[in-house]
Parts: structure tokens; C-alpha cells; sequence
């Protein structure tokens, strides 16, 4: 539910989504759509986000992709992890879904004036 409501916010906004049902098909299909933003639930089956986020942000290839980790607790050890990991923003389930279109208009646009 949390990735429709995403794709479809998103796709409203006039963005170009792409959707992947759990961190390995992500990192799969990194590679071939090249994103400027990808969104990362922390809770998902093979590979959670924390895993995904960490790869993506190692990988020479996908360093330069920003990462919004949503996730239903932000406590401060949370933060600290994804600030270690490289991860761009957090967005808080339940989330606003103008915050979550604000959150990437802003890492897209500072991916393309990277």
C-alpha cells in the first residue's frame, strides 16, 4: 500500500517512478533507470532499506543517488544510522504526502545541480 501511495503521489507530481517490490529488486533496477531519488521503506522482505541504503551509498556506480528512508520510528540511533549510512532525508510514517513530493523535488533538483 505505503509504494502505490508513493508511486501515485509521486506520478501526480509529474515524476517518472519506478517501483520495486523489496531492497534486491531496488538494487537491481538501479542500474538500469539510473534514479536521481530512490525511496526506501525500512521494513521490506530479502533486503530491508537500512541494507539497500548502505549498498547503494558504497557502490561507486550508485553513491550519487539520493536516498529517502521511510520509515515508522525516526528515534535518534535511527538517525544517526542513516546519517552514518549516507542516507539524504527520513520521512516518518505516517507521512504528509506533500512532505514526501517536497522531499524529493528538492534531492532531484540538487542531484541535477550536483
Amino acid at each position: 500500500m505505503i509504494r502505490q501511495l508513493i508511486a501515485l503521489n509521486l506520478r501526480l507530481e509529474g515524476f517518472d517512478v519506478h517501483t520495486a517490490v523489496d531492497g534486491q529488486d531496488c538494487l537491481e533496477q538501479v542500474r538500469e533507470v539510473l534514479p536521481e531519488v530512490v525511496t526506501l521503506d525500512v521494513m521490506m522482505p530479502r533486503l530491508d532499506g537500512w541494507e539497500a541504503a548502505a549498498r547503494l551509498k558504497r557502490d561507486a556506480e550508485t553513491r550519487h543517488v539520493k536516498v529517502v528512508l521511510i520509515t515508522a520510528r525516526a528515534q535518534e540511533t535511527d538517525l544517526r544510522r542513516g546519517s552514518d549510512i549516507g542516507v539524504d532525508a527520513f520521512l516518518t510514517k505516517p507521512f504528509d504526502p506533500a512532505e514526501l513530493i517536497r522531499i524529493v523535488r528538492d534531492l532531484a533538483a540538487a542531484s541535477r545541480a550536483a
